[in-house]
């Protein structure tokens, strides 16, 4: 019997933010971490690109890490190598060729991460946090941008993404309140985004040896 993995991975999503928003703990950290193997089955069953499997395999870390004291860091960089294997395969589908006809669509987002960093930057006290938002923003603009280029579902994904994480460096940064509903909107976004960035990118066909 065929496992319906986006179905499940729904159910996840729902239950997570149901426990997310009633604070039950530790309950919702682990549904949080069940979220992105639910995609990942998907990609195994249906025979879409491996990378996607990477990209969220890195996604799954940055959840677990997130979770526990410390580790902030080490959960971004997680983030991060799961932004490089999704932008990885958007170029691989001819993302920068469509890309250099819209030039308008990086500059945007890459004036959007400016920002971020900008607002957020005297609000971080790690100094290696404060380091790694500015390459951590300039990869959520590149899979954002990447994936505007050659698919508009997973393009809206990626600026999912990048909302969810903008709220999540306003919040560690004090420019928004921390708390439940800052915490749903986080996680909605998130979520939303990891569906239809994979969803999205598996209907792409590769133009370069690359994505092989």
């Amino acid at each position: 019997m065929r496992i319906p993995w986006l179905p499940l991975f729904a159910v996840v999503a729902i239950v997570h933010l149901v426990l997310l928003g009633l604070e039950v703990s530790p309950a919702d950290s682990i549904t949080k971490c069940l979220a992105a193997p639910m995609l990942i089955g998907w990609v195994l069953s249906t025979g879409a690109p491996r990378i996607l499997a990477v990209a969220l395999a890195f996604c799954l870390g940055g959840d677990f890490f997130l979770e526990l004291d410390d580790l902030f860091v080490v959960g971004m960089a997680s983030f991060a190598l799961g932004h490089v294997a999704f932008i990885t395969w958007f170029v691989s589908c001819g993302a920068l060729e469509r890309l250099r006809a819209r030039p308008w669509v990086p500059v945007a987002l890459a004036v959007a991460a400016v920002a971020l960093v900008v607002v957020v930057w005297g609000g971080i006290d790690d100094p290696v946090v404060r380091a790694a938002i500015p390459f951590y923003a300039l990869l959520l603009s590149g899979t954002a941008a990447t994936a505007l280029a050659v698919d508009a579902r997973a393009g809206l994904g990626g600026l999912c993404f990048l909302v969810s994480d903008a709220v999540i460096a306003l919040t560690v940064a004090d420019r928004l309140s921390a708390g439940v509903v800052a915490d749903l909107v986080i996680m909605v976004l998130y979520l939303t985004a990891i569906a239809l960035l994979t969803t999205g990118a598996a209907r792409l066909s590769p133009r370069t040896p690359l994505a092989a």
